[in-house]
């Protein structure tokens, strides 16, 4: 039993200290019927942008478990970024989640939404459940 708790605090201090920024751009992913739309658009675009712009590391969070159908949220950390790349990275997340709205089966895909005003801090993410680094 110890040996489960101790683990179990050596994953979640790991977790807390293993993330570098404070600012997270959210992006949720909701369902209708059949399940949430699937995350790879975004994935792709941040990738890409990654790319692109020579960044290092992007810290990509997820959060699953939101819903009976599994609707998960995902955070993008947006603090090492200038203010120019955040500003791009926005305008790209909005184009990549309306492309993907507009290109979905209305009665069987979920929605995806992002709104560049809602930033997530780091202490918001702190007592977040089910919380893990994107890693695909």
């Amino acid at each position: 039993m110890k040996k489960v708790l101790s683990a179990g605090a050596l994953f979640c201090f790991t977790l807390f200290f293993s993330q570098k920024n404070q600012n997270y751009l959210k992006i949720s992913y909701a369902s209708v019927c059949c399940g949430p739309a699937s995350e790879k658009p975004v994935i792709s675009y941040l990738k890409e942008f990654k790319r692109k712009n020579q960044i290092r590391s992007l810290e990509i969070l997820m959060q699953k478990g939101l819903g009976k159908e599994g609707e998960f949220n995902i955070y993008v950390g947006t603090d090492f970024l200038s203010i120019n790349q955040r500003s791009r990275l926005i305008r790209g997340l909005n184009a990549a989640v309306s492309n993907q709205n507009n290109g979905r089966k209305q009665e069987s895909n979920g929605m995806v939404h992002f709104d560049s005003a809602d930033i997530a801090h780091q202490q918001d993410l702190v007592n977040a459940k089910n919380l893990t680094i994107y890693k695909k």
